[in-house]
């Protein structure tokens, strides 16, 4: 990523958000994870009421979300024989009875608050939970507590979102963010709490069996050690350029940490 720490942050929709493993400079994502991961809380933090889901994504002037049928979505996910071809080996990483489907969401219920900061629910995508529960160190009160709420809980991080590639994300469930090349605010891993901007400038399509979709990682962030940029829609987790493999780990996983895939299916006009 090129420019002066004054400037914005370039993007095609073709890019990923910058500072990350999703770029490709070499060495980038090929660890596997440590230690054991546990199912995300009953009730996944965050959810909505259940509905049908054929509305007009926001901010899309040309693509609108296509609801798989009843029979195509189960507690197994977005849709199971999708979820298994697209992404990295589903019982190890992902949590299938806690996905939920924002596709329906009232445009009245799409705001909420956490970590004490703004919260935009990720209207007209389809979480699939990842198994974050017990998997950090540090307990799971950066989650807050379980259910559908519009406040805070003490303790709980805000949320961000981290536009990418499919298979970006896939090695960053498999392994934790890495910081990339080449970045306008500062070495580190970049995301924002506005989720139009990650889809619009930073997740990439990718089709598969025909079909086209969108992915975004959706994180809880540490505000104790997240830098706003001059863009205040840009968040930096700053990692030292001369870290090495093991203390830029700690560093980020202290600091961001992914805890739901969202997947859009895309339908051109």
């Amino acid at each position: 990523m090129s420019g002066s720490a004054d400037q914005p942050m370039s993007g095609s929709a073709d890019q990923t958000m910058p500072g990350s493993t999703d770029q490709t400079p070499s060495g980038s994502i090929d660890q596997t994870p440590s230690g054991s991961i546990d199912q995300t809380p009953s009730g996944s933090i965050d959810q909505t009421p259940s509905g049908s889901a054929d509305q007009t994504t926001a901010g899309s002037t040309d693509q609108t979300t296509s609801a798989p049928s009843a029979a195509a979505i189960d507690d197994k996910g977005y849709s199971c024989s999708q979820q298994r071809q697209l992404f990295v080996n589903m019982a190890e990483f992902f949590a299938p009875k806690y996905n939920y489907d924002f596709r329906n969401l009232p445009a009245e219920m799409a705001n909420a608050n956490r970590g004490g900061e703004m919260y935009m629910r990720p209207y007209g995508w389809y979480r699939c939970a990842l198994k974050v529960l017990d998997k950090y160190e540090d307990g799971n009160g950066w989650l807050g507590s379980f259910g559908w709420r519009d406040q805070s809980d003490p303790g709980e991080w805000p949320v961000s979102y981290h536009g990418t590639s499919k298979e970006a994300a896939e090695k960053i469930i498999a392994s934790h963010y890495k910081a990339g090349e080449g970045q306008a605010y500062g070495h580190g891993i970049y995301s924002t709490p506005n989720i139009s901007e990650a889809e619009q400038n930073y997740a990439r399509e990718f089709t598969n069996a025909g079909k086209k979709y969108k992915v975004i990682l959706q994180n809880r962030i540490n505000p104790e050690v997240r830098e706003v940029c001059n863009r205040q829609d840009y968040w930096l987790i700053p990692v030292p350029h001369d870290a090495d493999p093991q203390l830029a780990k700690k560093i980020v996983e202290s600091a961001i940490r992914p805890y739901g895939l969202l997947i859009k299916e895309l339908i051109n006009h």
